[in-house]
């Protein structure tokens, strides 16, 4: 991996093959384990790690065959315990052998004794005589003092041992020593609590003599402690011998890490490098570590010089002339492959560049066609550190900047909108805060653009934050593998041991991405220095730190380089650069420090004078600096700038500057490890990542051969350290902790619905790479691990054990039985806010319906968030104080417990005060930094629940934390940093509240607060303040549920300082005397909204009985304290409807066989034998009576053939009648022919037709039909001229299919025919029989009654009696966006297909096309195999954006189970009947163009689509899964099973059809007005639910002025619109009216022609009209289409309204213009819209072209002709010459037939054969005559004739013939218009030279016509007149002739 084998690496092979000779089993070792105490808990290691272990020989393998950790030394959890332990002497009389150094102990002393006790019979036992020698070893006397007080002790007999013991005193002292260290470890350790977790219970073995001595130790401990005097002495006379023997046995953490000599059982000096030196001193001891050297360059590396790059790749790489060496090694995967890469090297070495590369390889690949392709990637940088993050920012936007590329930080600090982010392509950010944004699906689609992810000091892996990146890696390639997108993740960190595992988890391939560079790597070397200070004193330990701080410092200073001294807190700088100062004094080394000589001296000197930090100035003086960030940014620099130019030589710093700044020194100590944490409430050790990054800046690249990194600590901590540094501690998972926080997430994401997938979700961490490797380390013992290798099942029960207590605290169900999770809203809450479980059910406990603030308070501080804050004695003044001063309110516990002193710094954040103690400031940071989260929490947890006062409590708080100011703080202070606080304070005082103040002038205001100008100042910042009027329409549906129209008026003035781009707002409808909230939804308000007209919602709430005295409609401000807006809906007299539903029941009677029709042939037109229930119960209503009949049952009853029935009794009864059939959709007329016309029209021989927008049969064809299909729309236009029509009163059977939509927007349609028919068959006296077909209703007998239905046709079903029984499941999803919304329920409804229909055909229903292809899309991108198979049928679409052919084709496979799933819009619910097993509906909402947001389905159509579940023939049962918004889960559930009553909505199109009636006579006064209203439904309904109406009482004289008033008002509008004129006694039609009900136009429309028509209208101008017309608008204006509006009105040649590109008429008008202009249109939508747009046009530009005929304007008349032939032709008349007509046509051949002087068809036609080969000199002729064919040629022959009538007229012959022999067709030639048309001709009889118009005729002709018109009876202007044929629809082929001539 980049170095040769070196002696180094024959030693670890050496080593190796030593390490494998003692894993064999060693029985001496064996029995002595158990003789020591195995006292884990106590002693800093794990358990287990000193057991030996005989691994199986699997194991044994595996671990050899990839585990590269072997030849790194021993494992660090191995402290060698097996030496040997029998050291006692064979020969048993003391002979003076020389002893075996090492085997001179505490063992051999306790032998010696024990013979010296035997020998001669001393009063003490063996241990208190070995205790007493230890003693007197140990004291300070001399030496023959000492051998005096031996003998006594062990008299004289035992001379030779006295002597032994003199000989060896040195060692037995270093054992001594050695043994209490060892003690007094474990003692700090049972003290200092572990960070580790000590896994597995403790077990230790002891036999009962071991207890006893081990319970008397303890004692002497605890008597220890009390005493704590640090001298030798009293250590060794508290302790006893046989720990001291055993302690002293136990070999120290360090000594491990060197060898143990060369007995036969050490090991070599494998652990840390060569040259490694240890040394004591009094009080501490060292280890020093040389520096690695440099590896030399291998043959054949060479590094990458940087014009080897790509162009765009060399502009980041400015001012570098080569890659470093570990950069070139990683380039060519880097730059040229996709892999995963993860680099290991030291810190340095430069990783910055590596990362660079990744981001350039990914910028390359979407660079195409030479530009950059920004909107197609996003880089996510995650980077551990805030200081880091932003380091990384600065230096990649520098970098990047050549490449246009932006680059953002996203931490806590850098908060990003919604634009910000889509602009940007990198993003920096902390794992956090990334973590936060991918766990919620309404960010999906940042997260999918993601192609690269970089992960920065992966080793923080091992940090108690490393779960965090477990759970990104997770979720980042489990979205690889479900979308099969490619995701790069590139792993940046330190030389870490246990690299192959990281790379596992990485998904690195280990041959190609995986590349690790050891320390010889280092661009400088490091000399390394470990210092451990043993002293215990504090006081002797502090003065000890600093002064080997200082002398290393001056070490360093001596050889002339410059050091950095780290401490850990901001006081420490100071402090400590005081304290060097200080010694340096003392020992008169201040010339060292001082930088005088230097030659900016004096300079630097003035500008550091300047300086406000006093600290600063005084330590210049010195040659000292301190850096920190509490300092001002501008003194930060300045130090920063001192130190790199060496004017400072000791700069005295925290931890931030190593992180923030790149400044490197040649010397870095470390002073003291200890730092302290709010997070962990006290002081921790520094973490590995730190001090990886200060050691990092030891040695400057440039300019040092080597850097040297002293770390100053505990010597407990020494062996730590060293393992650290030297790289050996493994890293270990920490999922485990906060398993179920991300396990929630993931299943509040949607990504892990069920115990399986959460076991695959898990083997993605890195915890479950460790847990196989180390087993023990996660509490699994081998058993477990032997039994289940993959150790599925422990990841299954660590899995549960998260989901049943997730379950416990309601954030997840958990269905045990089956395993499935699923999502609440307390889950999805905690996930999205990042609240910790152990939070949630603190506040599952403390929450309640009603709290005071401080209850409130004291909760937040009770979450475990907070829990690990400590208390300390030091603060409890200034908390005392605090508490007093800025704590408005009462403070639970006081300041001296815990929660008590969390409330203080929470009051104290909002109360902006200021604190002095230092770690009460970092409490504070830790502190605010959360608090706004768990506020917002706390609100949504409030809200969900839907209690009202702790809601609006809950969100004032929210408020006060955002903006630092408390609810009962006046609410201008929002406005703080531009009102003064004098102003603020004295309007408090003053108690001047927001209403008091609205109402006062300014000069009064100036008066209260007695500062005349702030008056008008607080009058301004009043109009700024943001208000909103509210007021609401009641109406009831039933009486539980009333519809509510709220409109919000905005009443502020819009600043974008203070609003931003838009505000937002809670609209809450709440009850305040149950305290519930029944509806809340976020509103937003944006700018241009803002000025606009008041904005509209709908929802609908339920009301109980009985009615509470009134709900309030609140709307509270999300960011704004104090600014709602309320408004009551009282229910004193709000009259509902009557309950009223009466349900026939379906009775029990024998099947009806078919052979019951008594007629052959009308048998065989069914495929069955038998009738269905609901069949036979009407069969003899519908086929043997004349009655009317409404039938309401469920869908999919078999409605269309009771229907069908009725027909077959009228062919039966009166054959010559028709039978007309109204179905209210297109796609449901087009059903019904299909089906017909293969049964009806072919077997009974009758005539069918069908009427709709796309097909209008001639009359002929109409009054020979039987049968007439059509449209509620084509009906009303024919029905109009009833009079004139005598088909219409030969209906003799009208079926309404679908009647139910009568509530819908098409419903008044629905309605006046009906109401007109009935009418028609009153004055004709020729009844008609009506059918009305619906699903089942509320209210049947108002719809009965208006039809005319009697008793016994009355049929109203329950919804439940389906032929085929049918199960609803309904889901809520939270999310407020649509678009994540519709994102995150695709999981769910491919869950659903897996449970409820795996095999049969499914139909899942969206709100849009879009939609379609998404959830298809995605759907696909299901990797499960059993699905790949099942999904082999296929998955299809279905909109009616597709073409005829490929819809029919989808239907045709679907319904032949080709296609399995079927995704589709809603109108495949009415149109096709297609029926599924299941039904999944995806969201009730689609978005409505007009309103421009998303508004809910109809609940008629959501019941069709259900309705299509369940297929009769095949299934028992159908299913329905309704996937819907959370909160409108209960209206859903209410209206699925219980009817909808269905309400008229004729008075809103009320006027459109009296001007209809008007024009066709029925009405010509009030009063028929008046009757004619009674026959419509609206009537019916108005008496039985009034207020929905707005009328508050039915009695009569009421019910007649309220209608009396309404006709009036409309005969008022219409007159002002100019449609009709009103007389004393009547109204009669004026020309706009005729004109608007013959063209079907709304009365609107006609009105603005009549408005803004003039004589001589030009073209651009007649184009507005024609798109402002109100039939546009509908049109959709789909979500971002303001966009590609905007890009259409800059290629187009008139000007549109740029600030309206969202209005449905602007996008018209830029339809049109696209189609004359043949410009590419930008989506498929735009194609289909545009075609609805020329279909409507049609109608519109003729009725203009009859007013501008009507006003007698000629050029008026023509343009607006030209205009049609434009729409016809897709051609500008006035740019484009009319050849362009000819599909041949080509640029070059225009203008070369221009210069022939041909410019129109016109001439091309009238040219000989012969010569038009001639004309076209080498084009095809043959082409041309094929394209000329599709035109005609029409010859015109006039003449003047005298009329004979009256003397004085003359009328005008006109002879129009054809002379294209063969072109049979009158089809109109019209290629890029979408519907068939037939030519038409106008006559137009005018005088050009004053624009008068005379006449105007249509006609229409296949061969020839003779016509005539009259000529103007006063013939004085004869001389200009003229006749010009032009045609409806071919540009150019006009023909004039002069009258005169004639």
């Amino acid at each position: 991996m980049g170095y040769p084998a070196s002696d180094a690496n024959l030693h670890k092979v050496a080593s190796l093959a030593q390490r494998l000779f003692k894993l064999q089993p060693a029985d001496h070792g064996r029995s002595s384990v158990f003789e020591r105490e195995l006292n884990a808990g106590e002693d800093g290691v794990e358990f287990g790690a000193d057991l030996i272990f005989q691994p199986p020989s699997r194991f044994l393998v595996d671990s050899l065959l990839d585990n590269d950790d072997l030849l790194e030394g021993p494992p660090s959890s191995r402290h060698d315990g097996w030496h040997d332990l029998d050291h006692g002497y064979s020969n048993s009389t003391y002979h003076h052998a020389v002893v075996d150094r090492r085997k001179l102990s505490l063992e051999w002393l306790s032998n010696a004794c024990d013979r010296i006790v035997k020998e001669c019979a001393s009063q003490l036992s063996r241990d208190e005589l070995a205790m007493a020698i230890c003693r007197v070893l140990n004291s300070d006397k001399p030496g023959e003092e000492i051998a005096g007080d031996l003998l006594d002790l062990v008299g004289v007999s035992a001379f030779e041992a006295v002597q032994d013991l003199m000989l060896h005193r040195k060692e037995l002292v270093d054992a001594i020593h050695q043994g209490l260290l060892m003690l007094k470890s474990d003692k700090t350790a049972s003290n200092t609590q572990l960070r580790m977790p000590s896994y597995g219970t403790q077990v230790t073995v002891q036999t009962e003599s071991e207890r006893q001595i081990d319970k008397l130790r303890r004692k002497e401990e605890k008597r220890y402690k009390r005493g704590a005097e640090n001298r030798v002495e009293d250590d060794l006379s508290a302790t006893n011998f046989s720990s001291l023997l055993r302690a002293s046995e136990r070999r120290s953490p360090i000594e491990d890490l060197f060898g143990h000599g060369q007995g036969p059982n050490s090991l070599a000096v494998t652990a840390l490098p060569q040259g490694t030196l240890r040394k004591h001193f009094k009080g501490y001891e060292e280890v020093i570590i040389p520096p690695t050297p440099t590896a030399p360059m291998k043959p054949g590396e060479k590094l990458i010089e940087i014009q080897e790059l790509d162009g765009f790749a060399q502009a980041a790489f400015r001012g570098y002339k080569s890659l470093n060496r570990i950069q070139s090694q990683i380039f060519q995967t880097t730059y040229y492959t996709n892999e995963n890469i993860l680099v290991c090297a030291p810190t340095g070495a430069g990783k910055t560049n590596i990362a660079m590369i990744a981001i350039l390889h990914e910028i390359g690949q979407h660079f195409r066609d030479g530009y950059l392709h920004k909107d197609e990637f996003k880089i996510v940088y995650v980077a551990p550190m805030k200081a880091l993050a932003a380091e990384v920012t600065s230096a990649f936007s520098h970098r990047l900047s050549p490449l246009n590329m932006t680059v953002r930080e996203l931490t806590g600090d850098m908060q990003l909108s919604k634009n910000e982010l889509e602009e940007t392509q990198m993003i920096v950010t902390t794992p956090e805060k990334w973590d936060v944004i991918t766990r919620k699906s309404s960010d999906m689609s940042l997260s999918m653009l993601v192609k690269l992810l970089i992960i920065d000091e992966v080793h923080l892996l091992n940090d108690e934050r490393g779960a965090v990146i477990e759970a990104l890696v997770a979720r980042t390639l489990r979205q690889v593998e479900s979308t099969q997108t490619m995701i790069r993740i590139v792993g940046l960190s330190a030389t870490l041991p246990s690299y192959l595992e990281v790379a596992q988890f990485l998904r690195v391939n280990p041959e190609t991405g995986l590349f690790f560079f050891d320390s010889s790597y280092r661009p400088v070397p490091l000399a390394q220095q470990y210092i451990g200070i043993s002293e215990h004193n504090f006081v002797a330990r502090n003065a000890l730190l600093n002064e080997i701080c200082y002398n290393k410092v001056v070490d360093s200073l001596r050889q002339g380089h410059q050091a950095m001294v780290f401490v850990h807190s901001r006081k420490d700088t100071a402090k400590t650069a005081e304290k060097l100062v200080e010694l340096s004094r003392m020992n008169e080394d201040l010339e060292l420090f001082k930088n005088e000589t230097h030659p900016q001296f004096s300079l630097i000197k003035k500008e550091v004078q300047k300086s406000r930090n006093k600290d600063l100035i005084g330590f210049f003086e010195s040659g000292v600096g301190i850096h920190h960030a509490g300092m001002l940014r501008s003194d930060r620099g300045l130090t920063e700038r001192l130190f790199s130019d060496g004017l400072i030589k000791v700069l005295v710093c925290t931890a931030t500057l190593a992180w923030g700044v790149n400044l490197p020194a040649h010397t870095v100590v470390i002073k003291g490890t200890q730092l302290y944490d709010p997070k962990a409430g006290g002081w921790r050790d520094l973490g590995m990542l730190d001090v990886m990054q200060i050691f990092g800046r030891a040695g400057r690249p440039q300019f040092d051969k080597s850097g040297e990194g002293i770390i100053i600590t505990s010597h407990d901590k020494l062996a730590y350290y060293l393992r650290l540094l030297t790289s050996q501690l493994p890293i270990e998972s920490q999922f485990i902790s906060s398993l179920k926080d991300n396990l929630n997430a993931e299943v509040a994401l949607g990504t892990v619905t069920n115990v399986k997938e959460a076991c695959l979700w898990l083997g993605y961490t890195y915890l479950s790479v460790r847990m196989k490797l180390n087993p023990l380390a996660y509490g699994i013992g081998w058993d477990e691990v032997m039994a289940d290798p993959s150790l599925s099942s422990k990841q299954r029960a660590l899995v549960t054990e998260a989901a049943r207590a997730l379950d416990k605290a309601k954030m997840i169900r958990f269905d045990e039985k089956s395993g499935n999770f699923s999502c609440t809203e307390l889950g999805r809450i905690a996930s999205h806010f990042y609240i910790q479980y152990s939070s949630v059910e603190t506040y599952n406990e403390m929450l309640r319906p009603h709290m005071n603030d401080s209850e409130v308070i004291d909760m937040i501080a009770n979450s475990s968030e907070f829990e690990n804050i400590q208390v300390r004695e030091e603060e409890q003044n200034e908390l005392e104080m605090l508490a007093r001063t800025s704590c408005p309110l009462e403070v639970k516990g006081g300041p001296s417990n815990k929660h008590g002193k969390i409330s203080i710094l929470i009051q104290l954040y909002i109360s902006r005060g200021s604190i002095d103690s230092f770690s009460l400031v970092s409490d504070a940071a830790y502190i605010s930094a959360s608090l706004a989260r768990i506020v917002r929490a706390l609100f949504e947890i409030c809200l969900r629940r839907g209690w009202c006062e702790m809601t609006s409590f809950m969100l004032e708080y929210c408020k006060a934390v955002d903006r630092q100011i408390w609810p009962h703080q006046h609410p201008l202070r929002q406005f703080d940093k531009d009102l003064s606080a004098d102003i603020l304070r004295k309007l408090e005082e003053r108690g001047a509240d927001l209403d008091r103040l609205q109402e006062m002038q300014e000069k009064d205001i100036g008066a209260l607060i007695r500062y005349a100008p702030g008056g008008k100042l607080v009058k301004q910042y009043l109009g700024y303040f943001p208000w909103v009027q509210l007021s609401a329409a009641v109406s009831p549906i039933t009486r539980t549920v009333l519809k509510v129209d709220l409109l919000i008026t905005p009443d502020f003035v819009w600043k974008d300082r203070f609003h931003g781009a838009a505000q937002r707002w809670w609209i809450l409808v709440e009850d305040s005397e149950n305290d519930h909230i029944y509806h809340s939804e976020l509103f937003m308000l944006t700018k241009r909204m803002s000025r606009g007209e008041p904005q509209k919602l709908s929802f609908t709430i339920p009301i109980f009985e009985p009615h509470p005295p009134q709900y309030f409609i609140r709307a509270v401000s999300d960011s704004w304290l104090q600014s709602e807006a309320f408004y009551t809906i009282s229910f004193q007299n709000l009259q509902l409807p009557e309950a009223r539903t009466s349900h026939t029941e379906l009775l029990d009677l024998r099947p009806l066989p078919v052979t019951s029709l008594g007629n052959r042939t009308y048998e065989s037109l069914y495929n069955f034998s038998h009738f269905n229930p609901i069949q036979t119960q009407t069969f003899h209503v519908l086929y043997h009576t004349d009655n009317n009949v409404l039938l309401g049952a469920p869908t999919g009853s078999g409605k269309t053939i009771s229907a069908e029935l009725a027909i077959l009794h009228l062919f039966n009864t009166q054959p010559d009648m028709k039978v007309i059939y109204i179905a209210p959709l297109k796609a449901i007329v087009r059903e019904r022919m299909n089906d017909w016309r293969k049964r009806l029209v072919s077997q009974l021989g009758k005539q069918m037709v069908e009427m709709t927008g796309d097909h209008t049969p001639d009359l002929m064809a109409l009054m020979s039909a039987d049968i007439i299909i059509s449209t509620p729309e084509k009906w009303d236009g024919i029905s109009r001229n009833w009079h004139s029509r005598s088909y219409v009163t030969k209906v003799g059977l009208m079926i309404l299919d679908e009647i139910h939509l009568l509530g819908a927007d098409r419903g008044p349609i629905l309605e006046v025919i009906v109401s007109r028919m009935r009418y028609i068959s009153s004055q004709t006296e020729r009844s008609v029989r009506f059918i009305g077909l619906s699903t089942a209703l509320a209210n049947a007998g108002d719809l009965a009654d208006w039809l005319g239905v009697g008793e016994t046709g009355l049929f109203n079903f329950k919804p439940s009696v389906r032929p085929v029984p049918l199960e609803v499941h309904i889901q809520g999803y939270p999310g407020k966006y649509y678009c994540p919304r519709m994102n995150s329920m695709n999981k769910p409804a491919y869950a659903a297909i897996c449970t409820h229909s795996p095999t049969k055909p499914v139909l899942i229903f969206v709100s849009s096309r879009r939609q379609t292809r998404l959830t298809a899309l995605d759907l696909i991108q299901v990797t499960d195999q059993n699905l790949r198979h099942t999904l082999q049928f296929g998955i299809g679409l279905h909109h009616a954006g597709l073409n005829d052919k490929d819809r029919s084709l989808i239907e045709e496979l679907f319904a032949n189970n080709k296609i399995q799933v079927l995704v589709c819009t809603s109108t495949l619910a009415w149109g096709v009947n297609l029926p599924a097993h299941l039904v999944i509906i995806k969201g009730t909402e689609y978005y409505d163009g007009k309103a421009k947001r998303y508004v809910d389905f109809p609940i008629t159509d959501i019941l069709q689509m259900m309705g299509r579940a369940g297929r009769p023939q095949y299934d028992q049962h159908g299913k329905a899964v309704i996937l819907v918004h959370e909160p409108k889960k209960s209206f859903y559930k209410k209206f699925l099973y219980e009817p909808f009553p269905v309400e008229s909505s004729l008075k809103e199109q009320l006027h459109d059809h009296i001007n209809a009636e008007i024009v066709s006579g029925t009405i010509c006064h009030k009063e028929d007005a008046l009757h004619y209203l009674t026959w419509t439904y609206f009537f019916r309904r108005l008496v039985v639910n009034p207020a929905y109406y707005g009328l508050e009482d039915t009695a009569p004289e009421i019910l007649s002025s309220y209608l009396s008033r309404l006709v009036q008002d409309t005969f008022e509008d219409l007159e002002d619109s100019g449609c009709i004129k009103m007389n004393d006694d009547g109204v009669e039609p004026l020309m706009l009216g005729s004109i608007a009900s013959q063209y079907y136009l709304s009365y609107m429309t006609v009105s603005m022609f009549g408005s803004n028509i003039g004589p001589d209208t030009s073209l651009e101008v007649f184009l507005h009209i024609l798109s402002g017309a109100s039939e546009f608008d509908e049109l959709p204006v789909r979500h971002n289409e303001e966009n590609y509006n905007e890009a259409l009105s800059k290629n187009v040649p008139y000007m549109v309204d740029n600030n309206r590109l969202d209005d449905p008429h602007v996008k018209a008008n830029l339809l049109f213009q696209a189609h004359f202009s043949q410009l590419e249109l930008p989506i498929s939508d735009y194609v289909t819209d545009l075609k609805s747009v020329l279909d409507q046009s049609i109608r519109i530009i003729q009725a203009m072209i009859d007013i501008c005929a009507n006003s007698g304007w000629l050029s008026s008349t023509i343009t607006c002709m030209h205009l049609l032939q434009m729409v016809m032709q897709g051609l500008w008349y006035d740019k484009d010459s009319s050849l362009w007509m000819l599909p041949c046509m080509s640029s070059d051949l225009v203008s070369s037939l221009g210069k022939k002087g041909i410019s129109s068809v016109q001439q091309l036609l009238d040219l000989p054969k012969a010569n038009i080969q001639t004309v076209l000199e080498g084009f095809p002729a043959s082409r041309i005559s094929q394209d000329l064919q599709h035109f005609p040629r029409v010859q015109v022959k006039l003449k003047v004739q005298k009329s004979d009538t009256d003397g004085g007229t003359f009328s005008l012959n006109i002879k129009l013939a054809k002379m294209n022999s063969n072109r049979k067709t009158s089809r109109a030639f019209a290629p890029r218009f979408p519907k068939i048309k037939d030519e038409a001709w106008w006559l137009v009889l005018g005088n050009p030279s004053n624009s008068e118009l005379y006449a105007v005729k249509r006609v229409s002709f296949s061969d020839r016509l003779v016509t005539h018109m009259e000529l103007p009876s006063t013939p004085t202007n004869i001389e200009g007149m003229k006749l010009i044929l032009l045609s409806d629809c071919y540009l150019g082929f006009e023909q004039e002739y002069s009258i005169k001539e004639l």
